[in-house]
């Protein structure tokens, strides 16, 4: 990913940024693309892995639909390119204003989560003449075995509807006249990188598809949500989608009508970008030597909120390898990258690059401390 000749223009900006490979995202684009219409599915990007503007008219261009948390992200969407009429509306708290606003825009359908949100829902678009579509989101209990923070899909999760609950929402759904009920909506996690917990969710899916066929519920929408994750010890690899799509094809019965949809996010965005940092300080410590960079928690918090490993690498240096630990300069102990990782010897001024960045990371950056955002760096502009 970066030759002398990339190298050397990064080498003079203003770090900490993003730098996003736009080949890269092309690339898996292009392949999510091919095998997502091979098999009849509908791609819906999940824009919270990361909304900048760039990347979002990039994906957009190929044709996918999003998934939205806010509508904030859903005007996002829609300035970048992708329509209204393939944008989903997910999220266990959504706002009246919120909601409001997705009916105006005419969005494809609300991903629902409790009664109380169908009532509001309802309540909403009667007052301005609307019809929402919705597809349940449904918490099936199968469990995503990876860090508990990005884990959705059990009972002891705020989210979906349990199924213990389903008999009471489609009774009320009836008496409900401005909701469509259209389907049905899973998302049990993120950075799922066992497959077998794809295949459990397919076995939950058949069976509750035979419950709504008991009581003559028609579902046009299988929403499997998404949580495909990619390899961070391995930037240069790609996410798994020809596996994905195989074992979904094996393992879902489809019924007449149907449509499988799908909201991939960190395995569209993830491999492309890298935060690019500087090295401050060489620091010895009682127990180990810090590294000490310009880019903090605040710029990618993955590391201090979940543990998250991510690839290091320095950039500038081809010195004999020594044992660090990479840290930013915020005030906190949390602000860790990485411990007791070997890297060429680091001095002061060395551009460091922590790989597999490209989700989760510029769209949770914060303010805190005061520190400045982090900027964005494109491929194909420098």
């Amino acid at each position: 990913m970066f030759e002398q000749s990339i190298l050397d223009k990064l080498s003079n900006r203003q770090t900490p940024f993003y730098y996003y490979d736009v080949g890269v995202l092309r690339s898996t684009c292009e392949t999510l693309k091919s095998e997502a219409s091979a098999s009849g599915y509908k791609v819906h990007y999940a824009v919270k892995a990361n909304a900048n503007p760039r990347l979002l008219e990039i994906i957009s261009s190929y044709g996918f639909g999003a998934d939205c948390v806010s509508f904030n992200e859903i005007d996002c969407a829609m300035r970048a390119g992708f329509s209204p009429s393939e944008i989903v509306f997910a999220g266990v708290g959504k706002t009246d204003r919120d909601i409001e606003a997705a009916l105006k825009s005419d969005i494809f359908c609300f991903n629902c989560e409790s009664i109380p949100e169908i009532e509001v829902i309802n309540s909403i678009a009667s007052g301005t003449g609307k019809t929402a579509s919705i597809a349940l989101r449904i918490n099936p209990n199968v469990s995503a075995h990876t860090h508990k923070y990005i884990t959705t899909g059990i009972h002891e999760n705020k989210f979906g509807i349990n199924i213990w609950d389903l008999e009471e929402v489609m009774n009320r759904l009836k008496s409900l006249d401005n909701v469509r009920f259209r389907g049905i909506h899973f998302h049990i996690g993120s950075q799922i990188t066992r497959m077998s917990v794809f295949r459990s969710l397919c076995s939950k899916i058949n069976e509750l598809q035979d419950w709504f066929a008991s009581i003559d519920a028609e579902l046009e929408i299988i929403n499997l949500g998404g949580g495909l994750g990619i390899d961070y010890e391995d930037p240069e690899k790609p996410a798994r989608f020809q596996n994905y799509f195989r074992l979904v094809n094996e393992y879902i019965r489809l019924r007449p009508g149907q449509r499988i949809h799908i909201e991939p996010g960190r395995s569209i965005v993830g491999q492309c970008g890298s935060l690019i940092s500087r090295v401050l300080f060489v620091k010895k410590g009682s127990k180990t030597v810090f590294v000490i960079i310009d880019a903090g928690m605040t710029d990618l918090i993955r590391p201090a909120l979940y543990n998250a490993h991510h690839m290091i690498e320095n950039l500038t240096s081809t010195g004999d390898e020594h044992w660090y630990d990479v840290v930013g300069p915020v005030c906190e102990s949390a602000d860790t990258f990485a411990t007791h990782i070997r890297l060429p010897e680091t001095k002061r001024g060395d551009i460091i690059a922590i790989r597999s960045a490209g989700a989760y990371g510029e769209s949770m950056a914060s303010r805190y401390n005061m520190r400045d955002l982090p900027g964005s760096v494109f491929s194909d502009e420098i």
